[in-house]
């Protein structure tokens, strides 16, 4: 007894093998991102934390002195060129 493969087996086998591939990978970014957030022990993307109070007149220049924190002037000696 012989089969024949006709063009509706091949029609279903295409759009079956799509499925397959398109589930499997999902599966495996799903499982690649659980496998990361175990790894590092947390959230993917943290979002930075500011060092100053969020009503602070520097708080939107990051690397700004507070107030009264900066190294006091110094008296340099003149070098010789």
């Amino acid at each position: 007894m012989r089969t024949t493969l006709t063009p509706d087996f091949f029609q279903l086998f295409a759009v079956l093998l799509v499925v397959a591939v398109a589930v499997l990978l999902v599966v495996v970014a799903v499982a690649d991102s659980w496998f990361l957030r175990l790894r590092t022990g947390g959230p993917l993307r943290r979002r930075p934390t500011s060092r100053t109070a969020p009503n602070a007149p520097d708080a939107t220049v990051p690397n700004a002195p507070d107030k009264g924190r900066t190294a006091p002037r110094t008296t340099r000696t003149p070098v010789p060129r």
